[in-house]
């Protein structure tokens, strides 16, 4: 059975500079971080759905956000459907796991192994990648 795969957007450094915020593209382009305790989302508790800032795509569901006390937004696991990729990053001297969007290629963030149970992840990102679309009320 062949997979499925969504089409992968693809911007100019300059479309994506007038599109993002000076922040956002940082983040997500140039694979910055955010300062810890300073992003919009570190502390939320707002159910609903993390989307990719840059292109949209469904990342994480709040269901599985909890406070790791490190400042930004954890996660025990992606989303279903695949909208996340992850990469060696052995930059600044470490091994880590880079977390990027799967279909345009944004950084997000890191995923660790010291997470809670199920997983024992926990997915790190920062506020600037994502964009959280509020669930709807029954």
């Amino acid at each position: 059975m062949a997979e499925k795969t969504a089409a992968k957007v693809t911007k100019t450094e300059a479309e994506w500079k007038k599109q993002l915020t000076d922040e956002q593209y940082h983040v997500t382009r140039e694979a910055g971080t955010e300062c810890a305790f300073t992003g919009k989302y570190w502390n939320t508790k707002e159910p609903g759905m993390y989307h990719c800032v840059c292109c949209g795509s469904p990342l994480f569901d709040s269901q599985t956000k909890f406070n790791s006390g490190t400042g930004w937004p954890s996660f025990t696991k992606p989303a279903e459907g695949g909208g996340v990729v992850e990469h060696r990053d052995t930059q600044y001297g470490m091994v880590r796991t880079e977390v990027r969007c799967a279909k345009c290629d944004a950084h997000l963030g890191h995923v660790f192994e010291d997470g809670p149970a199920p997983t024992g992840l926990r997915y790190c990102m920062n506020s600037a990648a994502l964009d959280l679309r509020p669930a709807e009320k029954k």
